[in-house]
């Protein structure tokens, strides 16, 4: 029996998208051997996310970068640092305001589960904008003496709202820092100082998704001087971020997984098998009667209620019916999917299902062109 198995747990196929509700990514070999050389030993942490963050930075292209627990660590660490940047008694203070700058800004339409984080850091999270449109004047309304710091979150920004451009105008006008949550904004490589490039002051990444590094680790990557405020807030030292410890062997791993990441080649390799995978499912489900399968690219922030994500630019399979020939929902389907052996999860488009490459293993593409012919024919 496999590790799972012995604890009743099954498997599944991820054609969705990377999640934490269903396991982040599968990380490459090299970052696993780096990771468990990395736990042969013992290091000063503080010195080790200091050469890490450095290298990282370097990779990227950015002033500087920290390593935490996860993007959703890093929301809380940034926000912490805009507050009370590195003075210790203000550090310390934390998650108690009083006399700080602590109101947060927020469009109304990017409201998620992970303004949470904002506010585990003790701010205040002030919302502007409408429920269907966002204009410039509602953000520079809502800025004053007591705002700390706007925060966007990519995954949760719908056409409607100010780009993050805007964004960041509006804010460096009045001398504000932006936080960008850009959890699941990869691949490309170069998206980890697309936000930087932008101006973004903090830009927060995922290292258990598209880097497909350990699924509990993230980037802090930005401004010098916020990055290692973020430090002072973080483990091992002892602030509002110090119960979202990474360790030394996810610090190594998700350094690994950048290196590879950087390398052009190997980007490209994994590119093309991404389109591979989906070229094979579209044309092996266009031949099933009543189905229409084409290749797309997912939308910015395409996300499904697992939280799994195809970024921007990664190809995935489009598959529609008409229920008049194929009288199921969509999702019908994508439960009888969930529900197989193997269970294969997919994500919900308007017409049907999406199945996204990126998340696949080699030869998982055609178990699912075959167990989707198969729902959808039976």
């Amino acid at each position: 029996m496999g590790i799972y198995e012995k604890l009743g747990v099954n498997t599944i196929i991820n054609a969705v998208g990377n999640g934490t509700a269903i396991g982040g990514s599968i990380m490459r070999p090299e970052v696993f051997a780096a990771m468990e050389e990395a736990s042969r030993s013992f290091v000063r942490l503080p010195e080790l996310l200091d050469n890490a963050g450095r290298r990282v930075a370097e990779l990227a292209g950015v002033e500087a970068a920290y390593i935490t627990s996860g993007a959703a660590a890093g929301v809380t660490i940034a926000v912490a640092a805009c507050m009370a940047g590195s003075d210790d008694a203000k550090v310390h203070q934390l998650p108690n305001t009083d006399g700080l700058k602590d109101e947060v800004i927020i469009q109304v339409m990017q409201r998620n589960y992970y303004e949470l984080m904002i506010r585990l850091a003790g701010a205040k999270l002030i919302e502007v904008g409408l429920a269907n449109h966002s204009y410039p004047w509602h953000v520079e309304s809502a800025i004053n003496e007591q705002t700390a710091a706007i925060v966007h979150f990519v995954a949760y920004s719908p056409s409607q709202d100010l780009p993050v451009e805007s964004v960041i105008e509006i804010a460096h006008k009045h001398g504000l820092p932006v936080i960008v949550d850009a959890a699941a904004e990869l691949p490309p490589f170069s998206n980890l100082r697309r936000y930087a490039d932008m101006g973004a002051d903090l830009t927060i990444f995922s290292g258990g998704k598209g880097l497909r590094g350990p699924q509990s680790s993230g980037l802090i990557l930005g401004r010098k001087d916020l990055v290692e405020a973020c430090a002072e807030h973080a483990s091992p030292n002892h602030g509002v971020g110090r119960p979202m410890k990474v360790g030394k062997e996810e610090v190594i791993g998700l350094v690994t997984a950048v290196e590879l990441f950087a390398s052009e080649e190997f980007a490209q390799a994994e590119l093309e098998s991404y389109e591979e995978r989906t070229a094979f499912i579209v044309e092996a489900l266009s031949h099933t009667p009543g189905v229409v399968a084409s290749r797309d690219t997912a939308p910015p922030s395409f996300l499904s209620d697992l939280s799994g994500a195809a970024p921007e630019g990664v190809p995935v399979a489009q598959v529609e019916w008409q229920e008049a020939t194929i009288p199921k929902s969509n999702e019908e389907v994508r439960q009888e999917l969930a529900e197989g052996s193997p269970a294969i999860i997919a994500a919900l488009s308007q017409n049907g299902i999406i199945l996204a490459p990126h998340t696949l293993q080699p030869g998982e593409d055609r178990i699912v062109a075959a167990r989707v012919a198969h729902v959808l024919t039976r």
